[in-house]
């Protein structure tokens, strides 16, 4: 294992490849007063296994109880940073590794060992690493996904559950679970055949022409993608329910347009390693989580009773988020079915809900985690 520190005041106490990152981890301390908590700097580390690499931030007390962040597409450990930041004032010690093919993360070459599986099999490790006491596991988008499975298949790495922006699919998360649930009020059947999930259906048909549409020109692909919500969409069809017929996420020009980053969602120093990380790898190894469909319900299908999660579960969803709210669909009522100890919160928020929202998040968590006794 490697790591790398920055000591609170000091530009000299951390060795990193890169002096962009040494910009992004900055100082994760905020000055408080002699009498509160001990404050804790944003740490990188590196764990290297027979199987793969993950590299993930820690910030915390190393004594503290566990609490795992996993990122979503096409996202790094660091957008968790205000989350983490929060908690370890709290006493947590927090955790969010670069998921495979992110970040400074294992990206092998084939689109099959992007399956869930794999990616649960590497938090797995990671968390025996980290002494493998029964954490409170947060995901967003496809970090939802494994964080959900790693309470579905191994229970006992739990204490609970909290996923941001995509509801939990005991069947496992596919086209073949997600499109029955379609709103067709939104998206007739005729028109939207795959409804908002068009652009998923668009990686299984052209993968590598929407790997090259987003490779293009890597920092306004990631700038355009993340933006924040609006409530003028409510109710409308999303803009990525028409992909296939507009020829790419792009259309007709087939790159992003020149986007400047939103400061409000990303720091820009955090938003340039996240930049950086995508010109290492391309968008390819993250898109490749798309393509495995059958092998994620066949493991969903291999989790004890149904895929039913015992743990409390906590699910925050974003009202503005046209492609995975629950509100006014069905999309929800699977996790609804296999969750018995469910909170649902919903915030005025986009489908970035931790980015957007940073703040809330934090005071709809740690108010969840009092109510079930959590904290400690």
């Amino acid at each position: 294992m490697t790591s790398d520190h920055l000591q609170p005041g000091s530009s000299t106490a951390i060795t990193l490849p890169r002096r962009i990152f040494l910009l992004a981890i900055g100082v994760a301390a905020v000055s408080v007063s002699a009498a509160a908590a001990p404050t804790y700097v944003l740490v990188s580390r590196s764990l290297r296994t027979s199987r793969q690499t993950t590299r993930y931030f820690e910030c915390g007390p190393a004594d503290g109880p566990l609490m795992i962040f996993l990122h979503g597409w096409p996202s790094i450990g660091l957008m968790w940073r205000a989350q983490m930041e929060a908690f370890s004032k709290d006493g947590w010690r927090c955790i969010a590794p670069d998921l495979r093919g992110y970040g400074s993360s294992f990206a092998p070459s084939e689109i099959a060992q992007y399956t869930i599986r794999d990616v649960v099999l590497d938090v797995a490790e990671l968390h025996d690493h980290l002494g493998g006491r029964p954490a409170i596991w947060v995901g967003h988008d496809w970090g939802s996904v494994v964080a959900s499975a790693v309470v579905a298949h191994e229970p006992d790495r739990s204490r609970a559950l909290v996923l941001t922006s995509l509801a939990y699919q005991p069947q496992g998360h596919a086209l073949s679970t997600i499109v029955p649930l379609i709103d067709r009020k939104i998206y007739p059947a005729d028109e939207y055949p795959d409804g908002q999930w068009d652009y998923y259906r668009y990686y299984t048909t052209h993968f590598d022409a929407a790997v090259a549409d987003l490779d293009a020109d890597k920092k306004s692909s990631l700038a355009s993608i993340f933006r924040s919500g609006e409530v003028g969409g409510v109710g409308k069809a999303s803009p990525n329910a028409a992909v296939t017929r507009n020829g790419g996420r792009f259309g007709a020009a087939h790159r992003a347009p020149p986007t400047k980053p939103d400061p409000a969602l990303w720091p820009q120093a955090d938003f340039d390693v996240l930049v950086e990380s995508f010109e290492g790898h391309g968008f390819r190894p993250s898109c490749a989580w798309y393509m495995n469909d059958d092998a994620n319900v066949a493991y969903a299908r291999e989790a004890p009773n149904g895929g039913r999660l015992d743990r409390p579960v906590l699910f925050v969803n974003g009202e503005f988020d046209q492609i995975c709210t629950i509100t006014g669909n069905r999309q929800g009522d699977p996790m609804r079915g296999a969750c018995p100890d469910l909170t649902i919160e919903s915030v005025a928020s986009g489908h970035w809900l931790p980015l957007e929202r940073k703040e809330e998040l934090v005071h709809t968590v740690r108010n969840w985690l009092q109510s079930k006794n959590l904290t400690k």
